[in-house]
C-alpha cells in the first residue's frame, strides 16, 4: 500500500515545524487549523510517530498542561529552556505565549 501524499499526519508535522520558539499550540487547535476539531487524540498520535526534527515539545494540552508521559519532564525543560513562560500551578500560561497558527490553510 502507497503512503497517502499529505496526510493527515504529514499535515500536522507541517503546523508542528512551523510553531516558532517559545511559542504553543494545543493538540485541539492543530485539529481544527486542519478542519477537523474533534482529531486532538489523532494530533497526538501523530506527534507519537513524528520525525526526530521536529519541535514536539511546543505542543500541549489546551489547558497549557504538558503532556508525554515519560518525556513530561523533558518536554517542560526544553520548554523552559525556549523562554515559554509557565503559570505557578506548572501549566503554560498559553494566554502569552499560544501561537496563532499558519497564515495559509494547511
Amino acid at each position: 500500500m502507497c503512503k497517502q501524499k499529505n496526510s493527515f499526519f504529514d499535515r500536522v508535522y507541517e503546523i508542528v515545524a512551523a510553531i516558532p520558539c517559545g511559542q504553543v499550540l494545543s493538540y485541539g487547535r492543530i485539529a481544527a487549523l486542519l478542519g477537523s476539531p474533534r482529531a486532538a487524540r489523532t494530533v497526538g498520535w501523530a506527534l507519537s510517530a513524528c520525525p526526530e526534527d521536529l519541535p514536539w515539545q511546543r505542543v500541549v494540552r489546551a489547558d497549557g498542561t504538558v503532556a508525554g508521559g515519560a518525556y513530561t519532564e523533558l518536554r517542560r525543560a526544553m520548554l523552559i529552556d525556549e523562554g515559554v513562560p509557565f503559570l505557578l500551578d506548572g501549566r503554560v500560561d498559553m494566554d502569552a505565549c499560544e501561537w496563532d497558527g499558519p497564515r495559509k490553510n494547511v
